[in-house]
């Protein structure tokens, strides 16, 4: 917006132009009448006025126009609410549209769901908007992560005990300063501070993501976070994606675009095989952490989740149950389910992508998730 309405303008852009009186009209600017045209084309479909239709140049014509007219935030908006008040799917599968787009992670779902019918003319546009948001997510999440990820393992493997050549000296001394001998100024440790062989307590985390059309999003975060996790040689990583079929894209997990092509989104949904598949690849079970992204609606044997839920628990595995992985807070998720897993020790919640950083590193040094959420102030569900 480039210039300054009165309140009276403002509201008459946002009642629209049903709420005039026609005896009294609000005089507009000429910029103040182009965007009213292109909130009326939107959300005016029954006061006789034009609407958006399915003409491809009047619908690339509109996504400039908003683009000019509104800031960024705005047009993400609008955008959405032409794809679900207007059925504009179809938008997707022009070349021409697609560059008119302003990128997005609600895009970049929409997007993942229209993958497999997605016109090879359109596929490599499509394929320039996911990496645009990717590498955008990524520079602003990767360095977080990944300081994150090297603190907890650092801290994970001090050793209390360490031999001359592991002692870590400068924690030593910044723990003992309070022991400082001012007749010797020197200070006396009274506990010494090393590090232990980082290859007796490698951690592994196993990203298990669903599928469901409701976790676009949080799937668009994973594959990012995933890449971030794959690329730091103390951990071994692997990424899971799952409906009623399990794939295996942990070979993928450094190419975050390649990925997100790699998935189906919508369909069915089986939680115990996604599991069960996971468990097989565990090596060490009390160095595991599984971060289960779901909305725990069960399409398979819910009692056989559970039994392994329990399983995996008693072998030391850390199950960390994500009901959502992205801004927009919870879904619509399966209630008695989340009450079952929290029952059996996995309490589930939901998490942003700027907790997610802290959420693993908590888990890498085997801290109470309890504690660890009402730190965050975070309530399970």
């Amino acid at each position: 917006m480039q210039e300054d309405f009165s309140s009276i303008q403002k509201w008459r852009l946002l009642l629209g132009k049903a709420a005039e009186n026609p005896e009294d009209k609000t005089e507009l600017s000429a910029e103040a009448n182009a965007m009213d045209e292109c909130l009326g084309a939107l959300y005016n479909q029954n006061d006789g006025q034009a609407g958006l239709g399915d003409s491809s140049p009047q619908l690339n014509r509109w996504l400039g126009d908003i683009r000019k007219y509104f800031p960024a935030p705005l047009v993400q908006i609008m955008q959405k609410d032409a794809f679900d008040r207007l059925g504009l799917e179809e938008m997707l599968l022009e070349p021409e549209l697609l560059e008119s787009l302003e990128p997005n992670v609600e895009l970049l779902s929409t997007l993942l769901s229209l993958n497999k019918v997605i016109p090879e003319k359109t596929r490599e546009t499509a394929r320039l908007l996911v990496q645009k948001v990717v590498e955008e997510l990524k520079r602003k999440l990767e360095n977080p992560l990944r300081q994150a990820v090297k603190g907890a393992l650092n801290r994970s493997v001090r050793n209390r005990r360490p031999r001359h050549k592991e002692i870590d000296w400068l924690r030593t001394i910044q723990l003992n300063l309070k022991h400082y001998q001012q007749d010797y100024k020197t200070v006396v440790p009274e506990r010494l501070i090393g590090s232990g062989k980082k290859g007796q307590s490698l951690k592994e985390i196993i990203l298990c993501v669903d599928q469901s059309g409701s976790m676009g999003s949080s799937l668009v975060y994973s594959s990012i976070f995933g890449a971030v996790l794959a690329s730091l040689p103390a951990l071994r990583s692997q990424m899971i994606v799952f409906d009623t079929e399990v794939v295996d894209l942990s070979a993928y997990m450094q190419e975050p675009v390649d990925l997100l092509f790699g998935t189906q989104l919508g369909g069915g949904t089986d939680i115990n095989k996604a599991l069960a598949y996971a468990q097989k690849s565990i090596r060490s079970p009390q160095n595991t952490t599984i971060v289960l992204i779901s909305d725990l609606y069960e399409g398979g044997d819910s009692q056989a989740l559970l039994q392994r839920v329990a399983q995996l628990k008693k072998t030391g595995v850390q199950l960390i149950s994500l009901l959502a992985l992205n801004d927009q807070g919870a879904p619509i998720y399966d209630r008695d389910m989340a009450q079952k897993f929290a029952q059996l020790g996995s309490p589930a919640f939901a998490c942003t992508p700027q907790q997610f950083p802290r959420l693993i590193a908590a888990a890498l040094e085997k801290k109470d998730i309890h504690h660890w959420l009402n730190q965050e102030g975070i309530s399970p569900k």
